[in-house]
Parts: structure tokens; C-alpha cells; sequence
């Protein structure tokens, strides 16, 4: 496989905090770079950008869909201790952070380090550091100040309800292997703006006008209910398909998936899909998610008339520590690419 450019955009859009409700930064990089390529440059009230570009008719247009906004906690109290109590973002359990560091940023600019640890996380002093129960009540932040008390800890200008970001810890390897917290959904924005980099590099004008939304509440469950150009009769989202026991997705592949926990998506589109994947030698799945929601569900309950289809590249350990390969990030921009062709 030929080596994919422009990585260095995947490894800063990984690198810059976004939780929902937090994606203005992280926003302002994606807009620069579609807008760059010379893309119509539009946003929501609610702040998800649309990048349009123009084809030979306004009429049926698609419209791909990838989100920006990822996991992350939030400030929920100050203990006694000067520790913090959290509140989760999204949806994931608090094992899946345990021992990560973070960064608390503060209404006024400021930002502090700490670890997100069990509240008896040493094993030499508490016998059930290693069976405890971990939630909202026994996490906590360990700030990277001098505090051990409230008072001391809202004179840092701390306060309830400021964003505390996971680190990404990315890292991508030799092997063609992208390690990173938020590869969901931020592998598939990179996917997005390949794919319009390649229609706009080439010249290519495709018969129906395509827009490319730039969601930034997926992950709590309204990216997606306004928003789309009015004139989008195709709806395809681009979000990481979920390898696992029982499951056909693969970190070297693109998935092409039926349902999910909202229900069948449509099946004409679906199978359009598949045909275009095996037709083209591209290399795809067919699998379904038991506890997954998308921008697709979200643009469906919220009443919008259009036809759904989900794909994306395989992530493993998704929510957690995950994974993909550039294989399936590959296999996913060309899915999207014959798709336009043939549209």
C-alpha cells in the first residue's frame, strides 16, 4: 500500500483536546484545512461545520459525516482533600482511564496537569486497591499542584464544570499502526478531508454537489439532529467500526454496517455499498454493533429524510485505548471515493 501523506494533520487533530462541548480549537484546524483546499465553508448554530464542495447539480446531494468531538470528563466537585471529583463525557467506564493523565482547563485560560486514579490506588496501603469498585464516587483527579484542600484548590481558579482532557497518547508506527485515545472519530475526519483532497487535486467535479459535516456532539447523541444541507438525500457517515469477540470488523478494512443499537440503516444504500466494495477489490466488512450509536441515528430521530448508511475502518478497543492501521483508513477513503463516482 502506498504510503498515505498529510499524516502530520491526523497526528495534530489526535493531539488537540476536544471533548463535546469543547471542540472550538480542535474546529478551527479542520476548518483551515478543508478551506484550504477551497471548499464553501459553512457552520451550524450549534457549531458543526458543512464543507461543500460544488458538483454539476445542486439536486440529491450527499452529505459524509465524520464527528470531532470525543471522550473526556468534567469537573463535578472539589474534595476536602483538594482532589477532584469527575463526571464522565460520553459514554465509557472509568476503568478504561484509570492511571491516565489529563489536563484541567479553567474558565479563565488556565491549564493544570494530574492522574485520574482510584481514591485507594496504592496497594501498600489499602487492601482492596486491586478490587475496589471504580465509578464516580471512588475516581479522582491528583492535581500537579501544591493543594490539599478546597480552599486551595478553587484559589487555582479551579471550579465545577471546567473540561478535564485525556491525554491521546498518539503514536504511529513503522508497522502502518495508529495508536491514539480518539480515534473516534478523529481517524475518520482525516478520512473526510482525504477524500475531498483528492476530488480537488484531481479536478474531479462529481455529478451531485458533496458536503462534508464536520459533527461536534456525536458523542453524546445530538451531532447530527440539524444541521445537514436540506437538499442531501444520501447520508453516509464515516465512524470507527467496533473489532471484537463475535465480530467481522478489522483494523485492516472498511466496514460496512447494517445496524447498530438504533436499528437497521438502509438497505438499498447498504448494498450499494457492499457491491462498490467488492466489485473494486476494496478490502470490507459486514458487521453489526450491539451498543453503538451513530450520526446516522441521531439524523433519523430528529425526523430527517434521508437514506443512511454507516462505514469506517476497524478501531480496535474502542473507548478505550485504541487502535487502527492505515490499511483500513485506506480502504475506507477509497469506499468513499467509488461511491462518489457512481453517485
Amino acid at each position: 500500500m502506498e504510503k498515505i501523506k498529510d499524516i502530520e494533520f491526523l497526528e495534530e487533530i489526535l493531539n488537540t483536546p476536544s471533548p463535546s462541548g469543547d471542540t472550538k480549537a480542535v474546529m478551527e484546524i479542520v476548518r483551515k484545512k478543508f478551506e484550504d483546499l477551497g471548499l464553501e465553508i459553512n457552520f451550524s448554530n450549534k457549531g458543526a461545520m458543512i464543507a461543500t464542495l460544488r458538483g454539476e447539480s445542486d439536486e440529491k446531494q450527499s452529505t459524509f459525516a465524520a464527528h470531532v468531538d470525543t471522550l473526556g470528563l468534567m469537573v463535578k466537585e472539589i474534595k476536602d482533600n483538594g482532589r477532584l471529583k469527575t463526571t464522565l463525557i460520553g459514554g465509557y467506564g472509568y476503568p478504561a482511564v484509570e492511571g491516565e493523565y489529563v489536563t484541567i482547563s479553567t474558565i479563565d485560560g488556565k491549564k493544570y496537569t494530574g492522574t485520574c486514579l482510584h481514591e485507594h490506588a496504592s496497594c501498600h496501603v489499602y487492601r482492596d486497591a486491586a478490587t475496589a469498585d471504580r465509578n464516580k464516587d471512588t475516581m479522582e483527579i491528583r492535581i500537579d499542584e501544591v493543594t490539599s484542600s478546597r480552599e486551595e484548590t478553587e484559589n487555582l481558579g479551579i471550579n465545577v464544570g471546567d473540561f478535564i482532557y485525556l491525554d491521546s497518547r498518539t503514536e504511529i508506527t513503522e508497522s502502518g499502526f495508529v495508536k491514539s485515545r480518539h480515534l473516534d472519530d478523529k481517524a475518520c475526519v482525516f478520512i473526510l478531508y482525504k477524500v475531498a483532497q483528492h476530488l480537488v487535486e484531481n479536478n474531479i467535479k462529481p455529478k451531485h454537489t458533496m458536503n462534508f459535516f464536520i459533527s461536534n456532539y456525536e458523542e453524546i447523541g445530538h451531532g447530527a439532529c440539524a444541521g445537514l444541507p436540506k437538499e442531501t438525500d444520501e447520508f453516509i457517515v464515516v465512524d470507527m467500526a467496533a473489532p471484537g469477540m463475535g465480530q467481522t470488523s478489522s483494523e485492516f478494512a472498511c466496514t460496512v454496517c447494517p445496524k447498530d443499537s438504533s436499528g437497521p440503516y438502509d438497505l438499498e444504500l447498504k448494498n450499494r455499498l457492499v457491491k462498490l466494495a467488492r466489485d473494486n477489490d476494496i478490502e470490507y466488512r459486514i458487521d453489526i454493533y450491539p451498543y453503538y450509536g451513530s450520526d446516522g441515528s441521531a439524523a433519523l430521530r430528529s425526523g430527517e429524510d434521508v437514506r443512511v448508511a454507516l462505514i469506517g475502518p476497524g478501531v480496535d478497543a474502542s473507548h478505550a485505548m485504541e487502535r487502527t492501521h492505515m490499511e483500513g483508513i485506506q480502504a475506507t477513503i477509497d469506499l468513499c471515493l467509488k461511491y462518489i463516482e457512481t453517485k
